[in-house]
């Protein structure tokens, strides 16, 4: 599984109060969430993630609480893959719930620049920037991760394996 875009970049502990303040929580609908995804550190995202783009972040991506919605605010805002050094665990786990690709590789900040053109092959854990010409290495996912996220995340997993309709990788 591919996917491509541009390279917004994000420093070291990012959190999620800043990925989908508090004050939106009160709405269920992904679309609504997705407006402000990112609001407390960039107001712009939003309208320069909707063409569809990979962030590239530091260390501690998504850490503070255990809120499911700051992922799905980043999925429906346009984000195709988040690509950081590391993850705060519970925000790894939720973005692999609702189908949001992550991949952790030690080093990216310094081999992406804002605006890169980047091609992740997700289950072979490789990140191409066009831009620069360079090949860096991921943290391969595991297959039952790509399953997962191949199937667009883990209750339509559930339902598909339930149905026989599992996607091999």
């Amino acid at each position: 599984m591919k996917v491509s875009g541009r390279a917004i970049i994000f420093g070291d502990n990012v959190n999620t109060d800043v990925i989908i303040p508090s004050k939106y929580l009160t709405s269920l609908d992904p679309n609504e969430l997705a407006k402000h995804a990112m609001e407390g550190i960039d107001p712009s995202f939003p309208s320069r993630a909707k063409s569809g783009v990979i962030i590239v972040a530091g260390r501690n991506f998504g850490c503070g609480s255990s809120r499911e919605q700051a992922p799905i605010a980043l999925k429906y805002s346009g984000v195709k893959c988040v690509v950081a050094e590391s993850f705060a665990r519970i925000f790894y786990r939720n973005a692999i719930n609702i189908g949001l690709p992550v991949l952790e590789s030690p080093g990216i900040r310094g081999l992406v620049n804002e605006g890169d053109t980047l091609t992740v092959i997700l289950d072979e854990g490789k990140i191409i920037n066009e831009s620069k010409n360079i090949i860096v290495k991921a943290n391969r996912l595991p297959n039952f991760i790509l399953e997962i996220i191949m199937d667009g995340g883990l209750i339509e997993h559930l339902i598909k394996t339930m149905r026989g309709e599992r996607y091999e990788v």
